[in-house]
């Protein structure tokens, strides 16, 4: 069963500046199941970005551009880089750089050519999926007021007004149309946006950016109201049987403001039919069926009936202990090796008097030397350097006196 619609029913506004009284024709229309269709964004985002590339013209720089010249290189030897250089002389150009990307007037790196895939194809079941959720999101007033659209004034989401809208034929009466159903400061705004745009843009052709207003979306073909509000800014007409995203979602973003006419309301239920039904215009199409009816997945655990069947809480929570190196904790070698405590003990033991066997020995050699001792030890210490300097006296020789400029 699809969701169910915060309106099964929508009013249908009366024109009382069209002579039309309220009570005329029917003043309800069902909600069709187009308008109950599951929200994709990211779907109408991808289609809206691959169909935008479908208008694309072809562009490339000339195959001759920068080659037009008889440059050749100087070679090596000259002190100057390799690059082609413009022959001839009496002017600036001769001896400068060519050909090359880096070059004054040279080609451009990899130039472009016409041949590039400039065109998108997109799956027809993509295209529909996105144009239904464009639709559906064009009857959240949440989503169009978060688009930009002025929808204060607005009587009711979805939009819909009588099918004499479609006899008007003057811009002064589509105004009057749009005031009574409050749609005109929608109007006002993306006439007052238009300004020029920044950048270099304005140079290439598209100087002026403005809003969108509200798109009027007519059921009878060759219906006059077309030339009635093109000539309001902003204003865009579509017909039901002909919806384009580029219109129904501007720039990839979900809730334009669009005011439906009686007939074309009516004709959704046909041309996109229903979960159960498939359509009368589409060949076996059958809108699409989101995977859950409610997404609060929350509540739905929650639930008493989610609940009562499920296994309770486990409250005891078993945890792995940390396991312990034995070789680093006593405690845990000593569960697995009880013996392990006396061999412990065996080596601090041994380690003691080993150390202690050691530090006698030590003191033995390092015995304490008494003064007199010492005071030999010095004297003796003297008389060995006298002898070292009388050994060291070198004036019997000749050549030595010279040296040391002593005389005999």
């Amino acid at each position: 069963m699809a969701a169910a619609a915060a309106r099964p029913l929508v009013t249908v506004q009366s024109l009382p500046s069209l002579n039309e009284m309220a009570t005329d024709s029917t003043t309800t229309v069902a909600l069709p199941d187009v308008m109950k269709a599951s929200i994709r964004p990211d779907i109408v985002n991808f289609v809206h970005a691959n169909i935008s590339k479908n208008s694309r013209q072809p562009y490339a720089v000339s195959k001759r551009a920068g080659h037009q010249t008889s440059a050749e290189s100087w070679g090596t030897g000259r002190a100057v880089s390799r690059i082609p250089r413009v022959p001839g002389g009496g002017t600036h150009r001769a001896g400068q750089g060519a050909f090359g990307n880096m070059c004054r007037g040279g080609r451009m790196f990899a130039p472009t050519k016409i041949w590039r895939r400039w065109h998108r194809k997109i799956n027809v079941n993509q295209k529909r999926y996105a144009v239904v959720s464009a639709i559906a999101a064009s009857a959240i007033p949440s989503l169009v007021m978060a688009r930009g659209h002025r929808v204060e004034s607005v009587p009711e989401m979805p939009l819909v007004i009588s099918d004499s809208a479609e006899s008007v034929e003057k811009t002064s009466a589509a105004i009057k149309v749009l005031k009574e159903i409050g749609a005109y400061p929608d109007a006002e705004k993306a006439k007052d946006s238009h300004a020029i745009r920044p950048g270099k843009g304005k140079m290439r052709n598209r100087r002026y950016i403005s809003r969108k207003g509200p798109l009027i979306v007519y059921g009878t073909e060759g219906s006059k109201l077309v030339k009635a509000f093109r000539n309001i800014p902003g204003v865009e007409v579509a017909n039901v049987d002909r919806l384009n995203l580029l219109k129904l979602a501007p720039g990839g973003h979900l809730g334009r403001f669009v005011i439906w006419t009686k007939s074309a309301f009516e004709k959704l239920d046909s041309i996109y039919g229903s979960f159960e039904k498939s359509s009368d215009k589409k060949k076996g199409y059958v809108l699409p069926r989101s995977k859950m009816v409610n997404a609060d997945l929350a509540r739905i655990i929650n639930s008493d009936e989610v609940q009562s069947v499920v296994k309770p809480i486990k409250k005891e929570v078993k945890r792995a202990p940390l396991k312990k190196n034995p070789l680093k904790n006593l405690n845990v070698m000593l569960k697995l090796n009880p013996y392990a405590k006396t061999a412990r003990r065996m080596s601090l033991l041994a380690e003691a008097q080993r150390v202690k066997a050691k530090k006698e020995k030590l003191d033995k050699k390092r015995k304490t030397v008494t003064k007199e001792e010492a005071a030999a030890i010095k004297s003796a210490g003297k008389a060995w350097y006298h002898t070292m300097i009388s050994d060291s006296d070198y004036t019997e020789f000749e050549n030595f006196t010279k040296w040391l400029n002593v005389t005999q």
